[in-house]
């Protein structure tokens, strides 16, 4: 570490250096006699500008800075999964250990070094590529952690040592280039959070990620892969929503950021998940789970770090073949944080004060996400579901149409339904998803129909529901033709039965693709069913008086995920009680019972 200059100014996170060496532009650096993390945001002949991670409070001019040689990095190694780290990936439970509860300023407690059972995977004289895997440690019950060779380093294994317990600044193998040179690789590498981590191709997005919520995974589909945006007001269920997606979804690694929330918030957050089980394994949620904190009170430099720090994490387990979804709550902190430092440096401001880079910010950010075959030649994913918090609930303000841009699924949690009790609060007129073409042969495979034409048939009778809404305000629904009017009844069995889902019920709070589809289809053939009769002028009382609607509603929990048989039980009752209905064709004849 080398003394790099002094400090001339400071201002908030921002300090102007007075440099005696050479430093680089996103330099990692120490600022002041405490020692506080930073990085080198700008240089102009011998002055350098640097935001600090940490509160700044006391900072004098005069005190020194010093350089490490490299950018803001993160450590990857064995032991990530069930840590919980701050926005520069400081391990809180080990500072916690170290100082109590408060993060004093000048921590610099890294990733605790550990006894790692490692298993090679090659052999000394084997040719390996970048990415390769060198040997494997089982990191939880959940998760095997795969070693990988670094980027930019290929050819042949020169030593790699044998099946044992090692440690992280262990060489565990050393490789010989195509030029001669040789590489020591260890089990702990660094890797600077603001590059993406290279991959040999992307890969169509043509696999949903099931996240078990009806309204995300038949109307709003996401991808493995793929980005969606979450925008809603204050209460309308964000973070909850996050939860369940965390809980529920297929992903294999789970990696949460909470970026600038109230410290309550997350506190609830970081109490809830080690208690969380995997309803796959049955193993406590944190075994495939990495935290990211970083509330409101911390320092807003470190916040704009975090989304980085999260995101790099993410690509490194992407990286061995595993499907990683990443949680990040919310964007709308990290792009005030962006805000306060572009204030801080005095750049022109856009938009509502935020700097005009912002665009590219959340461009480059949500790039980060992709379905892709790693160096090595696996396949793995980055999902990134980015909850906005846009003031008010104005989802016209710029980090929530920004967003829009990058995200080709917006989930719009909506206000009055919050209120309504109505969970999750996912608008099904404000939220879309451009995805659904590229999943709808996986769904067909999964489902056995035509999964495009349902949503379709939904679609239609909600949006024929919210116009006649409008007209039953003015009017009263007495007012309209029996059609119409039995629209609106099963617009309502598809918000009750289909749309609202319960977090805390056993079956309710996960339902699999097919018991999706097949509760859609009851309610739109019960539609057309419904107005075929009508049209035949059977009355719209009658039709009422062979439903119970509290059974139909009910279903989503009645019905058990692993057995659907009596879905088709209802449905054949069902056509048989409406077909009885059914005037006769002829005089005379009986009324015949649906097939």
């Amino acid at each position: 570490m080398t003394h790099v200059g002094t400090i001339e100014r400071i201002a908030g996170p921002i300090a102007q250096v007075r440099t005696h060496a050479s430093v680089a532009v996103l330099e990692h650096v120490w600022v002041g006699h405490e020692r506080l993390a930073a990085e080198v945001i700008s240089v102009a002949g011998d002055s350098a500008t640097v935001q600090i991670y940490e509160e700044t409070t006391g900072v004098r001019p005069g005190e020194p800075v010093a350089g490490t040689g490299h950018p803001l990095s993160v450590v990857l190694a064995p032991g990530l999964i069930g840590q919980t780290f701050d926005g520069i990936q400081r391990p809180l439970e080990v500072v916690r250990e170290a100082q109590g509860i408060y993060l004093r300023r000048g921590a610099t407690e890294a990733l605790p070094d550990r006894d790692c059972a490692f298993t090679p995977a090659v052999a000394a004289g084997d040719a390996v590529t970048a990415g390769a895997v060198l040997g494997r440690v089982p990191e939880t019950p959940l998760v095997e952690h795969r070693v990988l060779v670094p980027p930019g380093i290929a050819g042949e294994v020169i030593s790699i040592v044998p099946e044992g317990v090692r440690r992280f600044a262990d060489v565990i193998a050393r490789i010989r280039d195509g030029e001669g040179g040789e590489h020591d690789v260890t089990l702990a590498q660094r890797w600077p959070v603001r590059r993406p981590r290279p991959f040999t191709e992307r890969l169509e997005p043509n696999q949903p990620l099931i996240t078990g919520q009806r309204v995300l995974d038949t109307f709003f589909p996401v991808v493995r892969g793929g980005s969606a945006a979450l925008p809603g007001p204050f209460g309308a269920g964000k973070t909850v929503l996050q939860h369940s997606l965390a809980k529920w979804s297929d992903a294999q690694v789970i990696v949460y950021v909470g970026c600038g929330e109230r410290g309550n918030e997350m506190a609830q957050v970081l109490q809830e998940f080690p208690q969380l089980v995997d309803p796959r394994s049955g193993r406590p949620l944190m075994d495939r789970t990495i935290l990211v904190a970083n509330t409101s009170n911390m320092p807003v430099a470190a916040r704009e770090a975090s989304i980085y720090t999260g995101v790099t994490l993410a690509e490194y387990y992407r990286d061995q073949g595993y499907h990683v979804a990443l949680m990040a709550d919310s964007t709308s902190r990290w792009a005030e944080a962006l805000r306060e430092i572009a204030g801080r440096l005095e750049e022109m401001p856009a938009e509502e004060g935020y700097p005009a880079y912002l665009p590219s910010r959340l461009a480059a950010f949500y790039e980060r996400a992709g379905r892709v075959t790693t160096l090595s030649g696996d396949e793995g994913s980055v999902t990134v579901i980015g909850a906005v918090s846009p003031p008010g609930g104005d989802f016209t303000e710029p980090v929530t149409q920004h967003t829009q841009r990058f995200t080709r699924a917006f989930w719009a949690l909506d206000r009055e339904l919050a209120s309504a009790r109505h969970y999750p609060a996912v608008s099904w007129r404000g939220s879309y998803s451009f995805y659904a073409g590229n999943v709808a042969d996986w769904w067909r495979d999964a489902t056995g129909g035509d999964w495009l034409d349902l949503r379709r048939r939904a679609s239609d009778v909600l949006e024929k529901d919210a116009r006649l809404e409008q007209m039953v305000r003015l009017v009263g629904s007495e007012a309209l033709p029996d059609r119409q009017r039995w629209t609106l009844e099963i617009a309502t069995l598809i918000k009750e039965g289909v749309l609202r889902q319960n977090a805390l019920h056993p079956v309710d709070a996960f339902c699999p693709p097919a018991k999706q589809a097949r509760l859609l289809r009851l309610f739109l053939d019960l539609h057309d069913q419904g107005v075929a009769l009508i049209e035949r002028r059977v009355p719209l009382m009658r039709l009422r008086e062979s439903l119970d609607r509290t059974v139909l509603t009910r279903l989503k929990e009645t019905v058990p995920n692993d057995d659907l048989k009596p879905l088709d039980d209802v449905a054949r009752d069902l056509a048989r009680g409406l077909a009885a209905l059914r005037p006769d064709t002829e005089a005379g004849a009986a009324p015949r019972e649906a097939s």
